[in-house]
């Protein structure tokens, strides 16, 4: 990983080539920053190793098998990385469970965004603090992890998939485009 860490993936090239791809569709950015237009306070919540917090279901287990040099067989009870659908699959649960909240916590695969404004007599502060429990509490019920490392809470302008989202509206993220912009100019 980029941060020093191991991260254990697996070529299932054969169990691969025998499964159906999921049909479920990748949530699209431009819906996703529009959502958050006219908000004032945001979070981002990064989900750690997403993959890793599904379950296998009992009878896929054996389908995992690894074999070691030693002659070990391992096998995955949670959902390994370099399964065909293991993306499609965890993007689907963490929307499928966030469904009731997607109006204030739009998600794209293991990362969350949380945006709010001021409603009524409650600040956008106080709102945003309702919104990050409701998020809590669904996280809590499905047994959902975040990486505190890579969460940003209560801030004025969070990254948001290669951009940064603020009150202000949508900018480019600079490390992203510091290569386009030290382009030399044409001379012909």
């Amino acid at each position: 990983k980029a941060t020093g860490g191991w991260r254990i993936v697996r070529a299932f090239n054969k169990l691969n080539d025998a499964t159906i791809p999921a049909q479920t569709p990748i949530p699209r950015k431009d819906m996703v920053l529009d959502s958050m237009s006219g908000s004032v306070i945001y979070s981002a919540i990064d989900l750690t190793d997403g993959s890793y917090q599904i379950m296998m279901r009992e009878s896929d287990i054996p389908l995992t098998a690894v074999s070691t040099p030693s002659g070990m067989l391992w096998e995955w009870l949670v959902m390994p990385q370099g399964l065909k659908n293991a993306p499609a699959t965890f993007n689907r649960m963490v929307s499928h469970v966030l469904c009731p909240l997607r109006d204030f916590a739009p998600s794209y695969f293991d990362d969350i965004f949380v945006h709010s404004r001021a409603e009524g007599d409650l600040s956008a502060v106080e709102v945003h603090v309702r919104h990050l429990r409701q998020v809590f509490q669904v996280m809590r019920e499905n047994k959902l992890y975040a990486n505190l490392k890579k969460c940003v809470f209560c801030a004025p302008e969070i990254p948001v998939l290669g951009c940064y989202v603020s009150k202000n509206g949508v900018r480019a993220d600079p490390e992203k485009i510091s290569s386009i912009c030290s382009w030399p100019t044409p001379t012909s």
